[in-house]
């Protein structure tokens, strides 16, 4: 599960002046891509779907500049951060597909 990666990575990172908002961003960003998909699983109408979809869609593209971001900084782990990068990457054309797919 994509934000259990992100939660395992984040436990071992070392929180500075430097990273201390990209993480938190991070850590909101990546754990509401779940919450918004199980919300979606859950709507009330197909409207309500489309509209969840998209929000986990933005909450991935989020996701990914964070991961960009804290990539700056943490250069001893780019390796996993490309990783989890490469996963919000495919969680945003997936999100997108599914939405342009649901509108039909």
């Amino acid at each position: 599960m994509f934000s259990k990666n992100v939660l395992e990575y984040l436990k071992n990172v070392k929180i500075n002046y430097l990273n201390k908002n990209i993480v938190d961003q991070l850590l909101r960003s990546a754990t509401s891509i779940g919450a918004n998909y199980c919300e979606a699983n859950n709507g009330s109408s197909k409207k309500d779907f489309i509209n969840k979809i998209s929000i986990c869609r933005k909450e991935a593209r989020e996701t990914e500049y964070w991961v960009e971001l804290l990539g700056k900084i943490e250069l001893e782990k780019l390796d996993d951060l490309r990783k989890i990068w490469q996963e919000a990457h495919e969680l945003t054309l997936i999100f997108g597909k599914v939405g342009y797919k649901s509108k039909f």
